[in-house]
């Protein structure tokens, strides 16, 4: 394995990066440096450690790798009341939690996300497997599946997931990020398990009050069928769908160029595809696409358009079919969907709480895919699958936004009494006042110092939120009494030792 020095490490990080890089290797190999470079100009903060690396002395920059990030106490309480009302939902509709690895064979990823999978994180290890980083948890599932040979199953995981893509952290897009999934896979019933799938999504997003949405659903076998019937050859439909895709962040212009441009589509078929997924609406495009003299003679566009009808039957009992639109524009460009697709997208922030706040778009996606672990099995067996991925970072990056705007301060401990003491030499009675607490279930904390002052105490209190003080001084000790003070009203009541745990959760509780 090579490896380099300080100063040739230093030099070699002072490399402009771009897609020339290939993937990502913890082992020596022919993508190591084979000779010593040095940049023109300067590095700024690179080119200082440089210099100090020359002179034998070794200075890091200190910074987190791009498209990644620190999260502080403060925004990990955030996160994890956001992950809390996620998981609370997936609990709720009888999900049970896995955990995969974070490394997979790279022969399990590959292939499997369209044009998604050149930002694949791919590693070697030293033993000689190739390895990759996860890129999203729906194939690990299915690989899970196939390997446990389950065939029925609900479940939820929540952990981080790794694209080598271009990070837009304004947006909440990082390299490194947490994902929230929710899938049922097993034989079912048409459009059940679909339905709840988006029911899930309307609840999340709902409970969470992040502003007006919109859930878009469309099925690749309707999209595929318009693919057919505007003469697109199947070789072409993956790329096809990829750039269709991006209608929702691009004019039909400049989308209809690239399928004839880069994607090498007839103009005529680009301009018949525009006809149809410009189109969106609910129940009654559906029926009209039903008697469309093309797509109605296309097997599979029937099939995505008869359970497209039944899925806004079941919506509609769910009563949620007025943030629902079935969108042909909508692709995901996955190469694993196999049938219904939807995507999550927030119409506008709410600017009463903040002008600058940024539109981050879509903030949940899924679909149905039911070919995926029969790639897996030795002997091709199929699970049909749906399920739905949450975009916690994006909706992380908006509510981030609106608790700065508003200035209200996140408590980042869950700390309910602070032990306290007025007088010098009384450290031996706070230890075992808190110790007592500690035993009886309740989260205490007291100061590091052997005499602290009293106000001192109690401003901490104030500043990390902590609810109640129990103050044990001279008088206390005689007395076989703890004062319990209020820190918000700042009452304070005299309680006997022996009722104190139980007075404690009186006022503690919700």
């Amino acid at each position: 394995m090579l490896r380099l020095g300080p100063f040739a490490a230093a030099v070699a990080r002072c490399q402009p990066a771009g897609p020339s890089l290939g993937p990502l290797c913890l082992a020596g190999s022919r993508g190591s440096f084979a000779r010593s470079w040095l940049p023109a100009g300067n590095c700024g903060a690179l080119s200082q450690q440089v210099r100090a690396a020359a002179g034998g002395e070794w200075v890091p920059v200190l910074k987190t790798p791009k498209g990644t990030r620190d999260h502080s106490p403060a925004q990990v309480a955030l996160r994890d009341r956001l992950l809390s009302a996620v998981v609370s939902c997936f609990k709720r509709h009888g999900a049970a939690a896995i955990d995969t690895p974070a490394l997979e064979l790279r022969e399990m990823l590959v292939g499997k996300y369209g044009e998604g999978s050149k930002l694949i994180y791919e590693l070697q290890d030293q033993g000689g497997e190739l390895l990759a980083l996860r890129y999203d948890l729906t194939v690990p599932f299915a690989r899970y599946l196939a390997m446990n040979k389950i065939t029925n199953m609900k479940r939820y995981h929540v952990a981080k997931v790794y694209r080598r893509d271009n990070p837009a952290t304004t947006r909440g897009r990082y390299r490194e990020f947490y994902q929230c999934d929710f899938d049922i896979a097993g034989q079912f019933d048409p459009m059940i398990p679909d339905a709840e799938c988006l029911k899930i999504v309307h609840e999340i997003l709902s409970d969470l009050q992040l502003g007006d949405f919109v859930i878009k659903v469309n099925d690749r076998r309707i999209l595929n069928g318009v693919f057919v019937v505007c003469g697109v050859p199947e070789s072409k439909f993956i790329p096809a769908c990829s750039t269709v895709d991006k209608l929702d962040k691009m004019p039909w212009e400049e989308v209809r160029s690239e399928m004839v441009g880069e994607k090498g589509l007839s103009p005529e078929a680009a301009d018949r595809i525009g006809e149809y997924v410009q189109l969106h609406g609910g129940l009654d495009l559906i029926e009209r696409l039903l008697q469309d003299p093309k797509l109605s003679q296309n097997k599979l566009a029937k099939e995505g358009l008869g359970d497209m009808k039944l899925l806004f039957e079941y919506l509609t009992l769910f009563g949620i079919t007025e943030k629902i639109s079935f969108d042909l524009s909508l692709a995901r460009g996955l190469d694993y969907y196999t049938g219904v697709i939807f995507e999550a997208v927030l119409l506008q922030q709410d600017n009463e709480h903040k002008e600058e706040l940024v539109n981050v778009g879509s903030v949940a996606g899924g679909g149905r895919y039911d070919g995926l672990v029969g790639m897996f099995d030795p002997k091709g067996r199929k699970v049909p699958c749906v399920g739905v991925s949450i975009g916690i970072e994006r909706i992380f990056s908006i509510l981030e936004q609106r608790l700065e705007a508003s200035g209200e301060k996140l408590r980042t401990t869950e700390t309910q009494v602070l032990v306290a003491t007025p007088q010098k030499h009384l450290l031996a009675a706070r230890l075992k006042l808190i110790s007592e607490l500690w035993d009886a279930g309740i989260k205490a904390e007291m100061l590091y110092k052997k005499d602290p002052k009293l106000l001192k105490q109690l401003q901490y209190c104030e500043d990390t939120g902590i609810p109640l003080a129990a103050i044990v001084g001279e008088q206390e000790l005689a007395d076989g009494v703890v004062k319990l003070r209020d820190v918000a009203t700042r009452q304070e009541v005299d309680v006997p030792r022996e009722k104190l745990i139980d007075e404690i959760r009186r006022r503690l509780e919700p």
